[in-house]
């Protein structure tokens, strides 16, 4: 019994240091949450999935329906969280003035932590987040397009419309409600500032790309307008007739065409 409790008691600091779905993995004075797939072993690929306005990593990973999914894939699900209520990006109503850098620095480090700690492909790895989280997608597709496997933005675009350039094109999804009020696809003012025309957005991208003729496809509830490009790079607009909502179906739907390409 007392060699029973003094070697329960050598596991404490490991114990203690152990993160993920339901504890926060620290990275500084940030964080994130993560949930491996179940009966997976061996480097495995992600989803991460960047919360909307006044989320959270706990809130992503209490989506019971989505960590279900997404292990049923044999994808691990991180939850990364913003440093503040909103994600710190350029052009955003929080600071007008910010250039999103300290943000790309939380999403590089958080990725080197999961790979190190977890043994996340980080070859297979693909950025998607809801609203404010489209948002940030979007920027890490223009200013780190080379760190994940593709992006999947669901109804969110730039603030202030889209960049007058990228640093290279990558594979692109983007998902959006015909009737969103809340981050409009025509985009509308928010006091200093306004969210982006989604369809400016994808012009730019589709320019800076190179992406090519269009092929429109009915899935499911969604109408996609699908284009390519000379480096098999995916450039997709899928709308669906609804509002400003989400679906895990969604993010389902834009790792299988990833998958399709060959990108993860």
């Amino acid at each position: 019994m007392r060699f029973a409790l003094s070697f329960a008691l050598m596991l404490l600091p490991s114990i203690a240091v152990a993160c993920g779905p339901d504890s926060d993995c620290m990275i500084g004075d940030r964080h994130y949450r993560i949930a491996m797939p179940e009966g997976q072993a061996g480097p495995v690929g992600a989803i991460v999935f960047a919360h909307g306005y006044r989320g959270s990593a706990r809130g992503v990973m209490r989506n019971s329906g989505l960590r279900r999914m997404v292990s049923e894939m044999g994808l691990a699900l991180i939850a990364p969280k913003s440093a503040r209520d909103g994600w710190d990006i350029p052009g955003a109503p929080s600071d007008m003035a910010s250039t999103g850098a300290a943000e790309i620095a939380y999403f590089e480090a958080m990725i080197s932590d999961a790979v190190a700690r977890f043994g996340i492909d980080p070859d297979r790895v693909m950025m998607s987040g809801f609203s404010a989280g489209g948002m940030v997608t979007w920027e890490l597709a223009c200013q780190r397009p080379n760190l994940f496997a593709g992006f999947a933005p669901v109804s969110g675009t730039f603030w202030g419309g889209p960049p007058t350039a990228c640093a290279a094109p990558a594979s692109v999804i983007h998902i959006h409600g015909t009737k969103d009020r809340t981050v409009p696809l025509a985009g509308r003012p928010i006091g200093p500032t306004k969210q982006g025309d989604v369809l400016d957005v994808l012009a730019m991208y589709r320019t800076v790309g190179g992406f090519g003729p269009e092929t429109v496809v009915q899935i499911d509830a969604m109408s996609c307008t699908r284009q390519g490009n000379a480096a098999d790079d995916l450039l997709e607009f899928c709308t669906f007739d609804g509002g400003h909502s989400f679906s895990r179906n969604y993010l389902r739907y834009a790792w299988e065409r990833l998958r399709a390409a060959g990108k993860v």
